[in-house]
């Protein structure tokens, strides 16, 4: 879960203005991070050459 100081941290990097869209996608960026990081500790990770095979698949 994002915590409020990730979020205003993150909003101190904005612009003076900005768009509706371009805070949500931050706050978009800021959970998949933690789901990440999230995932990592558990041990849900996949292994370089997994990925590599992955990135193959769908860059062809």
């Amino acid at each position: 879960m994002i915590t409020k100081k990730q979020l205003l941290s993150s909003m101190k990097e904005l612009p003076e203005s900005f768009s509706a869209e371009e805070i949500i996608d931050k706050i978009i960026v800021l959970q998949k991070i933690d789901m990440g990081l999230e995932q990592s500790k558990i041990g849900k990770v996949v292994s370089e050459t997994d990925a590599r095979k992955r990135l193959k698949k769908w860059l062809k």
